[in-house]
């Protein structure tokens, strides 16, 4: 993913449901707690981490028991100190008080909570990169009693294995905001795992890249379960019979890909990968960046915008205007007869069906317009409105060569452009005959586009005979 790309709008909640949502998080609600108890007795090491002795009273705060309590409770107060809700006021005494960051999580906003969340969501990422410490035991054994970590005999590079967890994340952030909605569906773990180690030119992945791809998924099923507790995700964890090699209970459904680990994006999660991704110079953009600008603004935006997003971009741009207003700001932003013309005067068609009656004196101002009026017509139509004059010939032909060249912008060689383009030759008999004279900057394009794309062999000749016709008539 290059941070010079333009990713799809993340459709967030909204910034106080948020920051509700991450204060009950188990790993930073824990922090906040023993950030929180914490007093003059607080004792901390020379890394800042809670003191031995203070770890069964910290788990008892948290309400820890267990093998893992003390561990889980240290993880908590490390947690406490990264996002500054703890701040270490001697080093030598290894005392403490409470941070700055901790009187936000009552006396600031949404947005200042969830800037603590960050920096609390920083260091779990930090540690789900990090081996298991049974490896870490190992390797400084490695170290001949240096006390060093001998990273050779871990096999483990830092950053490689970071890049790896920023990769996979990446991947599940472009598989939720492409997807329809705010909240993402499940993903199976050997998809997101394959997503990062099959090459994108590899037709069949060898033995040796699935093995690798295995071996991701082990890894990620252990990363994610440290990300979950964080709010970063919702996850299915991969079935334990099959990491211990073990024999079903009962019938198993081999098409079942729930078994090998199911993740999405949590809301919360979304909101903080896409900051993480800004931080790192990506352009991430959000639905409702476009709500203060311009109608063009909002065309041109939601160009490339998926269906979902568009809609709940241009809802709320048309909730800031009174219909009418906003209704002449988007038709006199539709016309143009640059390349991306086309689909602005889709994507304004697109918008302008969320408009009430109210609308009608601007679409009616547009009728002889012979770039809108066609456009005007639809919409006219559609509301029921009466003495609309008809459109001539011409108009057609020109609305039906300006939606086609749209379409071509927005999907491509679709299975519904293709649908479309049958339908046109099918309906009009003799439309190539008149179409390559249609005087719009996207004939030629488009009467190519439908000889690629109709199956029958005589039409699609004479698309393409036309489509010379017309870059003869041009000049190019």
């Amino acid at each position: 993913m290059s941070d010079s790309s333009i990713l799809p709008p993340a459709q967030l909640r909204p910034e106080a449901e948020l920051a509700r949502d991450a204060l009950s998080t188990p790993v930073f609600s824990r922090a906040v707690r023993l950030a929180r108890w914490a007093g003059p007795e607080t004792r901390v090491d020379a890394g800042g981490g809670l003191v031995d002795e203070q770890l069964p009273a910290a788990a008892a705060e948290l309400g820890l028991t267990g093998e893992a309590a003390a561990a889980d409770a240290s993880e908590a107060w490390r947690v406490a100190v990264d996002a500054g809700l703890v701040e270490v006021v001697d080093e030598e005494e290894g005392t403490v008080a409470a941070g700055a960051e901790l009187a936000l999580l009552t006396g600031g906003s949404p947005r200042d909570v969830l800037g603590v969340w960050l920096a609390a969501l920083e260091t779990v990422l930090g540690d789900a990169s990090v081996p298991d410490l049974g490896g870490l035991v190992d390797a400084l054994a490695e170290g001949e009693g240096s006390g060093e970590l001998d990273l050779d005999a871990l096999d483990w590079d830092p950053e490689a294995e970071a890049e790896f967890l920023d990769g996979v994340l990446g991947n599940l952030y472009l598989l939720t905001v492409g997807g329809e909605g705010v909240d993402g569906a499940m993903v199976p773990l050997p998809g997101l795992a394959a997503s990062v180690i099959v090459p994108g030119d590899m037709a069949e992945p060898t033995n040796d890249v699935l093995e690798q791809v295995s071996d991701a998924m082990m890894r990620l099923d252990d990363q994610f379960r440290m990300l979950e507790p964080v709010g970063l995700v919702e996850y299915r964890p991969v079935d334990e019979a099959l990491m211990a090699d073990e024999e079903p209970a009962g019938p198993v459904d081999d098409t079942d890909v729930s078994r090998y680990g199911m993740v999405r994006l949590t809301p919360l999660g979304l909101y903080g990968l896409r900051a993480r991704l800004l931080e790192a110079g990506f352009e991430a953009p959000a639905v409702g960046d476009l709500v203060d600008k311009g109608a063009d603004a909002l065309l041109d935006g939601t160009a490339v915008f998926p269906p979902a997003a568009a809609h709940a971009e241009t809802e709320q741009w048309l909730d800031r205007r009174e219909p009418l207003q906003a209704a002449r700001e988007l038709l006199a932003a539709a016309r143009g007869a640059d390349r991306g013309a086309p689909l602005r005067r889709l994507r304004c068609q697109q918008a302008l069906s969320l408009v009430g009656a109210s609308a009608e004196p601007a679409l009616r101002e547009v009728l002889d317009d012979p770039e809108l009026g066609g456009l005007a017509r639809v919409w006219l139509a559609e509301h029921g409105a009466t003495d609309v004059p008809p459109p001539s010939e011409a108009l057609i032909f020109w609305l039906t060569i300006d939606t086609v060249a749209a379409q071509l912008a927005a999907e491509g060689n679709s299975e519904e452009l293709r649908s479309l383009v049958e339908g046109l030759a099918r309906q009009h008999g003799g439309f190539f005959d008149t179409a390559w004279r249609v005087e719009h900057p996207a004939t030629a394009d488009v009467l190519e586009a439908m000889g690629r794309l109709h199956p029958d062999k005589r039409i699609a000749k004479e698309a393409r005979k036309a489509a010379f016709k017309a870059r003869s008539q041009h000049g190019n």
